[in-house]
């Protein structure tokens, strides 16, 4: 297969959620996080593609809802990570471990902090990151701690700054709003907003991005910025400039915002 035949295209699902279907033109494609088989299988149809393989990031059921019935109907084989708590899962994989599909090669980071078990697959520009990173945001830290998830976020923050981000929501409107509100002198975030703006009027996804527009733009990638971290503990929402301190005050903002 032709690395250049390799396309990435979302499949819509539950109120924003992105499943990312990587197809091919030998008929085969690979899915990252289903929630739900319905869509899948009604793409798949759609675009005559036979199911070869599924990729998960983490236990939630809005991404692994759907693995049960699409290995069922196409036997497909299913790699996620070390969570006995997830079902059909053939090749358990880490950081350190790669998976390889018909031209594409993706590099298996750990990046805990969302939940214990996410990992993340990267390779040739791609990065798919599940709820660790989204477009102007990151996911909840629902199971590790704040140093554990700005860690994770520090992993894909130094990819290559070409890196394309794939990640499982359309949260993007909502973040940036917060985004604004954090950082609030930076006028790349501003034209970032507006763009991300227009394409949803015109009903288009805000996703992938790029690792450098979130570097640039994504307040929980720039815990390190003097104006954000300055700002923010001016306004008493954190208890000093460290690093760790910052993403502390700036996700427990968000989370009440």
């Amino acid at each position: 297969m032709n690395k250049a035949a390799i396309t990435v295209e979302p499949i819509c699902a539950f109120n924003d959620n992105y499943i990312w279907l990587i197809g091919a033109s030998n008929g085969l494609a690979y899915i990252v996080d289903p929630g739900d088989a319905q869509p899948v299988l009604d793409t798949l149809a759609a675009r005559k593609l036979t199911l070869g393989g599924i990729l998960l990031t983490h236990w939630h059921p809005d991404h692994t809802g759907g693995v049960k019935e699409l290995k069922r109907l196409t036997g497909c084989v299913v790699w996620g990570p070390y969570n006995d708590a997830i079902e059909g899962i053939d090749h358990r994989v880490t950081e350190g471990d790669v998976v390889s599909l018909p031209g594409l090669t993706l590099d298996i980071f750990t990046v805990p902090g969302h939940t214990l078990d996410h990992i993340a697959y990267c390779g040739d520009g791609l990065l798919f990151c599940g709820d660790t990173l989204f477009v102007g945001g990151c996911g909840r830290v629902f199971e590790g701690t704040f140093p554990m998830m700005r860690a994770s976020l520090e992993k894909l923050r130094s990819l290559p700054p070409e890196t394309r981000v794939f990640c499982a929501h359309e949260y993007t409107e909502a973040n940036l709003r917060f985004a604004k509100a954090a950082d609030p002198d930076n006028p790349a975030l501003h034209a970032h907003a507006e763009t991300c703006q227009g394409l949803r009027r015109d009903g288009h996804p805000t996703v992938p991005s790029t690792i450098a527009t979130e570097a640039a733009t994504n307040p929980f990638l720039r815990w390190d910025n003097n104006a954000l971290a300055q700002g923010l503990f001016a306004a008493g929402r954190c208890q000093s400039t460290t690093p760790d301190e910052v993403f502390r005050g700036l996700r427990t903002w968000k989370d009440t915002f």
